[in-house]
């Protein structure tokens, strides 16, 4: 995976061929199959090429539907739904090998004034500063593994949970996380790069939350896990390499699938919304499933 924000844009970097079909070159990696943020961010990046300049990607929904493979290119093929007066709306396939892996549709929308009101950020957050980087924090509870690297290219800071002993008290929401998150680097300044980052790291810890309360290690043999699908919500404008408070909770977790949603805030604006739901299976070792 990138190890740094110049790597992660050259994730972004998509070959076109024909009117409407890209070509994505596949990182490095340690893991065992495609990381699903990289389809998403990739897949928007597609969809942008095929609408007007001047219009916004303001939802995307997804359907990961086989694991990609780490060895493999992936293409992604647009296809044009609508464009109306302020709205355009796409559908974006990707492939590996002739089969289909992931399945999604990206609503853009013309700019334009209107009603305005969200939900205030949460409230006595520690700083990212005061907050241990992610990857410590796993070293700290599971051990070192060369697997908490593979975002790299992420600065990605704890700042909490409400597993017994967290900061986070069980409330409204049993099972609850929260971390500060930018690229390690700055980005160029085309909003359309940002919301592709935005959808990366979007899919980095939001299914894990469904595990919070529960006595499993979500990476480990103790679970099998999967992104099923993936949903965000861009509400305003962003910079994905200042600090971003990626507010998680899970409401449910029940029939080997664990459900979450994340609000990402940003000096205290609301700028994104997210939802996902995955498989989160108990096994004996994964390695017993077919």
């Amino acid at each position: 995976m990138p190890a740094n924000t110049a790597e992660l844009l050259q994730l972004l970097d998509l070959s076109r061929f024909g009117q409407a079909s890209f070509l994505a070159a596949h990182p490095r990696t340690r893991m065992q199959r495609t990381y699903g943020g990289q389809i998403l961010a990739q897949a928007l990046t597609a969809a942008y090429q095929t609408v007007p300049e001047q219009r916004v990607a303001h939802s995307l929904h997804a359907y990961f539907l086989r694991p990609g493979e780490v060895s493999t290119d992936t293409r992604f093929d647009v296809q044009s739904l609508r464009d109306g007066n302020t709205f355009s709306t796409r559908r974006v396939e990707a492939k590996q090998q002739q089969r289909e892996i992931f399945a999604g549709s990206v609503s853009f929308h013309r700019m334009e004034p209107g009603l305005d009101h969200a939900d205030p950020m949460p409230e006595s957050v520690p700083t990212p500063e005061e907050c241990p980087r992610l990857v410590d924090e796993m070293d700290r509870r599971f051990g070192a593994h060369s697997i908490w690297h593979e975002w790299d290219a992420l600065d990605v800071r704890f700042a909490g949970d409400s597993s017994p002993g967290g900061i986070i008290k069980p409330g409204r929401h049993v099972a609850s996380m929260r971390v500060w998150v930018r690229t390690q680097d700055r980005l160029p300044d085309d909003p359309r790069v940002h919301q592709a980052v935005l959808a990366y790291l979007s899919d980095l810890t939001l299914l894990s939350v469904s595990a919070v309360p529960h006595p499993v290690v979500f990476m480990s043999n103790e679970l099998q896990t999967a992104s099923i699908d993936h949903a965000v919500w861009f509400h305003r404008p962003f910079r994905a390499d200042d600090w971003l408070l990626y507010d998680m909770f899970s409401p449910s977790a029940s029939a080997a699938l664990g459900f979450s949603n994340g609000r990402l805030f940003q000096e205290g604006k609301l700028i994104a919304s997210c939802a996902q739901e995955g498989l989160i299976r108990q096994v004996t070792s994964r390695e017993m499933l077919s």
